[in-house]
C-alpha cells in the first residue's frame, strides 16, 4: 500500500498521468458510497475480486489521506469544470474532520450470511464459457448440478470443458483422479428445461439479449418448483424486468459471476426491488460455500464493478485525444500504480464493442456528460476492431 502511495505522490510525468486517471475513479467511488448504493467493504472487495486491484478505492483514499484526495480533485475541477471532477461531499466532510471510510465501517455484529432456503441441487442454463464455469464451480463445491443445452453437443461440449479444466487441476496436483471422478459424477446434462423441475435454485447464463432471458424466466417460472430461486449472471440487464416475467419476483435476484467463473472470486449479488431477504442472504451464504466472494447492490446499470471500472477506461481514452499521450505511456502509469493492466490492454482484453455497449448503459442511466464514449472507441468498434478477439483495438495483436 505504502508503495503505491508514494507512487501516487511522485512528481513525475507518469505519477501525474495517474493521478488524472485515479482521482475521479476514487470521486465516484466515494460518490457510490454516499449514496448508500453498496458499502464501504463491498466497493473495495469489488474492485479487488473483481479486477485484481491491489487495493480498493475507498481504503487508498484512507492511505493518501481525504485531504490530498480533495485537493487533487479541486485542482482538476477547477481545469475542466467537469461535475465529475468536483469532490464528493462524504470527501470534503472526511477531510475537514479527520474521518476514514474504514472507521465508518458499521460492525452491526451480524455475523456471516446463512443458508434461509435448503439447497441440494443447482440448475444451470447455458452451455457457453460462463456457464460451463458456473457448473464446474458449484459441482467442486459438492453440490450436484444439472445443466440444459440446446442440443447434445452443446451439453457434451460443458463436460468437455469441465473434464480440460479438472486435467490441469490433476497435472498439477491441486486434485487426484478420484475428485476429479466425484466432480464429473455430479453432473447431468439435459436439452429440455424440465429436467430443472427438482432445482433449488436455477442460475441462467445465456446471451445478454433482455428478450431471450425475458422468454426464459417466464418458462422457468413455468417449471420450478414452489421456493426455487431463480438467477440471472447479466452484467447489464434489468433484474427487475427479469423478475416481472415471472409470478414470483420475490425469489428472482442477480449473481454477476466474473469470467472465468471458476478462478475469479467476486460475485455480485445483485437484489430486485421485490427480491426476498431470505433469498438474498441464501445466495451470499452460497457464494461462500463455493469459495467465492459475495459483494451485495441493487439493480442498476453497471452494479459496482463497471460502474466504476468503464468511466476511467474512457477517461483513459480521452487523455490520448486531448493531448496525444501514447497508450504505452498511459498503460505503463497505471501498471506502476501496482494495477494488473493498463486502460488499453484491459480494453482490448474485454472488447472494445463490449466497453462501448457498458458506457452507453451507464450514460443512460447517470446522464452525466463526462462519461459520453470517447470519440476513439465508437471508431474502432464502427472499424470493427475489438481487441485481442479480432486481431487489433488499440493494439495490434
Amino acid at each position: 500500500m505504502q508503495e503505491i502511495v508514494d507512487r501516487l505522490a511522485s512528481g513525475d510525468t507518469s505519477a501525474e498521468l495517474a493521478r488524472t486517471l485515479l482521482l475521479p475513479y476514487l470521486n465516484h467511488a466515494a460518490t457510490m458510497y454516499e449514496s448508500g448504493y453498496a458499502t464501504a467493504p463491498d466497493i473495495d472487495a469489488a474492485m479487488r475480486f473483481g479486477c485484481g486491484y491491489p487495493v480498493g478505492p475507498l481504503a487508498l483514499v484512507d492511505a493518501l489521506g481525504a485531504q490530498t484526495v480533495v485537493a487533487g480533485l479541486d485542482k482538476l475541477y477547477a481545469e475542466t469544470g467537469d461535475e465529475l471532477h468536483q469532490p464528493a461531499a462524504v470527501l470534503v466532510a472526511q477531510a475537514d474532520e479527520g474521518r476514514t471510510f474504514a472507521a465508518s465501517v458499521d460492525a452491526d455484529g451480524a455475523g456471516a450470511p446463512q443458508l434461509r432456503h435448503e439447497i441440494d441441487r443447482v440448475g444451470v442454463v447455458g452451455t457457453g464459457t460462463m456457464a460451463s464455469g458456473i457448473v464446474e464451480v458449484f459441482a467442486k463445491a459438492g453440490y450436484a448440478v444439472t445443466f440444459v443445452g440446446r442440443g447434445d453437443d452443446k451439453v457434451a461440449g460443458v463436460v468437455a470443458a469441465i473434464t480440460k479444466s479438472l486435467d490441469k487441476a490433476v497435472s498439477r496436483g491441486k486434485l487426484d483422479e478420484d475428485g476429479k471422478a466425484a466432480v464429473l459424477g455430479r453432473l447431468t446434462g439435459a436439452t429440455d428445461r424440465a429436467a430443472l423441475a427438482d432445482a433449488d435454485i436455477i442460475v441462467e447464463a445465456i446471451a445478454e439479449d433482455l428478450d431471450i432471458k425475458l422468454e426464459l424466466f417466464a418458462d422457468l417460472d413455468r417449471i420450478a418448483k414452489p421456493g426455487a430461486i431463480l438467477a440471472t449472471t447479466t452484467s447489464s440487464l434489468s433484474i427487475n424486468a427479469c423478475a416481472a416475467a415471472t409470478s414470483r419476483p420475490q425469489d428472482v435476484i442477480g449473481m454477476h459471476f466474473f469470467n472465468p467463473a471458476a478462478v475469479m472470486k467476486l460475485v455480485e449479488v445483485v437484489t430486485a426491488d421485490e427480491t426476498s431477504t431470505e433469498v438474498d442472504e441464501t445466495v451470499r451464504a452460497l457464494c461462500l460455500a463455493t469459495g467465492k466472494h459475495p459483494v451485495s447492490c441493487g439493480d442498476r446499470a453497471g452494479f459496482i464493478v463497471n460502474a466504476l471500472l468503464f468511466p476511467y477506461l474512457n477517461d483513459a481514452i480521452k487523455m490520448h485525444e486531448a493531448d496525444g499521450t501514447s497508450l504505452d505511456d498511459i498503460d505503463e502509469a497505471l501498471k506502476a500504480t501496482g494495477l494488473p493492466m493498463g486502460p488499453f490492454q484491459l480494453l482490448d482484453v474485454v472488447g472494445n464493442d463490449v466497453s462501448l455497449a457498458i458506457q452507453q448503459s451507464l450514460v443512460g442511466t447517470f446522464g452525466h456528460a463526462g462519461w459520453r464514449p470517447a470519440p476513439t472507441l465508437e471508431r474502432l468498434v464502427s472499424e470493427g476492431k475489438l481487441g485481442r478477439k479480432t486481431g487489433e483495438g488499440f493494439h495490434t495483436y
